[in-house]
């Protein structure tokens, strides 16, 4: 979202039973969402039932935010170089 493209972020809902009897299974927590550029929730899923939504995502519109706003413009690309070492290095 900080670079004005939208996420989508999906969840299952409900209890899984684990087959082997081994644990008690997996509980999915849903909530599956759509944010808009700007972060704000376009869908948001529930957390108990499941739910099949279409969202309309206006892919103009974050190239419009990334203009009003541009993240990526204050970038200290220069400090890279010391951040990304610790990985080089080993």
């Amino acid at each position: 979202m900080a670079n004005g493209l939208p996420v989508v972020a999906v969840n299952r809902v409900g209890l899984e039973p684990d087959p082997s009897g081994a644990t008690n299974g997996i509980q999915f927590w849903g909530s599956s969402f759509a944010a808009g550029p700007q972060g704000e929730f376009l869908f948001r899923a529930s957390d108990a039932e499941e739910e099949c939504a279409i969202v309309d995502i206006d892919l103009r519109r974050g190239e419009n935010v990334r203009r009003w706003w541009p993240f990526l413009r204050d970038r200290r690309i220069d400090a890279y170089t010391a951040i990304t070492r610790r990985f080089i290095d080993d």
